[in-house]
Formats: C-alpha cells, structure tokens, sequence
C-alpha cells in the first residue's frame, strides 16, 4: 500500500490536504493504468482526473482502508470503461490512432544508437495492442491488470468480486483467445514477423 491507513481515514473524514497526498501517491500508477486500458495518450489525464473526482466525491462509502487500493483500482476500471463506451459511441477509429501514434514512435526512434532496439519494441507494442484489439474489452482489461499491472490474484478478486478459481478461468479464457488471434495473424502471409 503506498500510503498509511491513517492518511486514508483522514482524507475520509474530509480533510483536502490529506486527500491531495493520497492522489499524489497513487497519481502515477493509476494514469499509467488508464493509459494500458484506454490506448489514447491524449485522453490519459482526463480519464484520470474523472477517477479521482469520483474518489473524492465517494471516498465515504469506503467501508474499511484496508479496501482502498482494490476500490480505487476499481473505479479505475469502472472510468476506463465508461470512457471507452463514450468512445464507441463517438465511432472514433482506434486502429488511425495507433497508426499515428506509431508513426510519431517511428520517426522518433530514428536517431540515435538506440533506433533498431525502440524500432523493434514499436513492432512488438504494436503486435500487443493488435492482439488485445481483436479480444473483448472485458479480456484485454483483465489481462493487462494482471499482466501489465501484476496485480495478484486477491486484488483482481476484490476488484472483480469473483472468486479466485473463477478469475483463473476468466484469465485462461483470455489468454486463448489472444493466443487464437495471434495464430490467425501468424498466418497472413504478408505480417512480418517481429
């Protein structure tokens, strides 16, 4: 837990300096996170800052601080996937702004002694998102709080209230469906391999 219970129950009981530390501490963490969900960089501070409002304006309905980092993740999740709905909504293409955002990776990885080892983990990050693109929001979010975040299994199941056999299956079932879209990409002739 990166700050103490009490800092917590203070922020609860609605003291705005303790509330400004606990966002501080959990700042970095939970903008990176939003950032492996939502794959819009731009779009990254705004989703976090709807987090943290609803932190705050819901901090009182924590029952215990022992909660507070599977909760605060939660609603981390709950934001990313509000957000992506709106998006949807909206019809804007994702595939245009990985391309974009692909490019402006590309043209700066070309200086430099390090331009072939950023160049190939383009390739890579960009095989991942591909992969996580063709599976559910629901399997792409699980899997990168599991595999990006290393959340454990007891944080997942507090955050997706299921039991932990339950996660596991949830998880293997999504791990075959990324493995099944990487087979299918495999066999395009015309994909290189990275």
């Amino acid at each position: 837990m990166l700050v103490d219970f009490e800092l917590i129950e203070r922020a609860r009981s609605g003291d705005d300096a303790a509330f400004n530390q606990v966002v501080q501490a959990y700042r970095k963490r939970i903008l990176g996170t939003i950032a492996r969900l939502i794959g819009r960089p731009e779009d990254v501070e705004d989703v976090g800052q709807e987090v943290f409002l609803r932190l705050y304006y819901s901090l009182d309905q924590l029952r215990t601080s022992e909660v507070f980092e599977p909760w605060l993740y939660r609603l981390t999740v709950n934001a990313a996937y509000d957000y992506l709905r709106r998006q949807r909504r909206r019809q804007e293409s994702r595939m245009s702004d990985l391309s974009e955002q692909a490019v402006m990776l590309a043209d700066a990885a070309e200086s430099g002694k390090k331009r072939d080892e950023e160049q190939r983990r383009t390739k890579i990050r960009e095989l991942v998102d591909s992969l996580l693109g063709k599976v559910s929001e629901e399997d792409r979010i699980l899997l990168t709080l599991k595999e990006v975040e290393g959340l454990s299994l007891k944080e997942l199941e507090k955050i997706y209230r299921v039991n932990e056999n339950a996660l596991k299956v949830r998880l293997f079932r999504a791990r075959q469906r990324v493995l099944k879209a990487y087979e299918a990409h495999k066999e395009k002739p015309d994909d290189q391999e990275v």
